[in-house]
């Protein structure tokens, strides 16, 4: 049982519940728990409490974590026909993978396919746009309460992807969550520690216990992007996305530590200011200067623009290929300077920030089969 202590915190309850399965040895590999989703002994038998859920049952999609204790989650999942959708780790190339068995597959192929390596063998990804309808979530957790108030283990993951969930319209608040966790993990966590941005449960399933929680304390209704700091948005594309999408529907997406200011072309945010200008080089003579809804004349009049190369263009590509992809990140430049027949093309914004802005936003970005390379036009000049 967690001593109750005042001011205590999330940390410490995850240092308390990592430093109990140790000491007690109730966890499998890897080890040390600590910093993880605990792989605790009896994982597998925990995770049968699942057939029993009429949730599971009637469910036809369902969402389960990565993690090593919920294998056992996602073979049942596939055994009983169901479509399994798995996160991609840390978000990186998008948000769901959808696992495909092969055809005829025996059981232990399925079981292949419920680990790590089978989600990489045997999986197609889930684009932001795919009208996915998710059933049930299963997540794990360090720490969970019987009132259904649940403790991951600190980077945010499962909040941000149910969050997302919500965001592109595959969950509901009806959307049940289930959470898969040794006996020891249920303790008593105090309701002030919870934040708005955190995902509640509505089952914790253990080795010996179904507890339905009964919870009432509504669930995110999407991202909560005072939340979300300009780090995170580099390491994950598909959020950048959601953001610019979000933004463009005039929703306050407002990043950590930023302040509100009036709407400017490309995103609305500030990032520290960094020199970007156009190479001193004379364009094609199919360059073609066109100037965005919103721009204004290029030259002497800004002297504080600044220009984004884009480059690696496919030899079909035409501007208004490019143009479609900025408008719909949300990233449209002052005057877009296009130079097919050397494959690249200019785009400037108002000023550096915006320009820093558009490369962060366009990181990833394809054309056809093409991945552009984007940079800060001084920067590519530099290499």
């Amino acid at each position: 049982m967690l001593p109750r202590t005042v001011g205590i915190s999330k940390q410490d309850i995850r240092e308390h519940i990592w430093d109990c399965m140790e000491s007690q040895n109730l966890a499998d590999f890897p080890r040390p728990v600590h910093h993880r989703i605990p792989n605790f002994k009896g994982a597998s038998h925990a995770a049968e409490q699942l057939l029993r859920l009429p949730a599971f049952r009637t469910a036809r999609t369902i969402k389960v974590n990565p993690d090593a204790p919920q294998k056992n989650a996602r073979f049942f999942v596939l055994e009983n026909k169901k479509t399994l959708l798995v996160p991609t780790p840390r978000l990186r190339t998008g948000l769901f993978n959808k696992i495909t068995p092969p055809p005829g597959a025996t059981k232990d192929i399925l079981r292949k396919c419920a680990t790590s390596q089978g989600v990489r063998n045997y999986s197609v990804p889930i684009g932001l746009d795919s009208r996915v309808l998710v059933d049930l979530v299963v997540v794990g957790s360090v720490a969970v309460s019987e009132k259904g108030w649940r403790i991951g283990k600190g980077e945010g993951y499962a909040d941000l992807e149910y969050a997302m969930m919500v965001s592109m319209g595959a969950v509901s608040k009806e959307t049940p969550v289930v959470t898969i966790v040794h006996d020891c993990q249920v303790v008593d966590i105090p309701e002030e520690l919870l934040e708005e941005h955190d995902i509640t449960v509505d089952y914790i399933l253990t080795p010996t216990r179904v507890i339905a929680t009964g919870c009432e304390r509504p669930k995110p209704m999407g991202i909560t992007w005072s939340k979300i700091s300009w780090e995170m948005m580099e390491k994950i594309p598909i959020l950048r996305r959601l953001h610019a999408r979000e933004q463009q529907a005039g929703k306050d997406v407002t990043l950590q530590g930023e302040h509100r200011h009036p709407p400017e072309p490309g995103w609305q945010q500030t990032l520290p200011p960094s020199a970007g200008r156009r190479p001193q080089d004379t364009p094609g003579p199919e360059a073609n200067s066109m100037e965005a809804a919103c721009g204004s004349p290029r030259g002497e009049g800004a002297p504080l623009a600044a220009d984004v190369y884009v480059g690696n263009l496919p030899r079909d590509a035409r501007v208004s290929d490019l143009k479609r992809a900025l408008r719909e990140l949300g990233s449209m430049p002052l005057q877009l300077t296009w130079e097919g027949r050397r494959h690249r093309a200019f785009l400037r914004y108002q000023n550096s920030a915006a320009a820093q802005q558009a490369v962060s936003c366009l990181q990833g970005l394809c054309l056809g089969t093409d991945t552009l390379r984007v940079a800060l036009a001084r920067q590519q000049r530099d290499k």
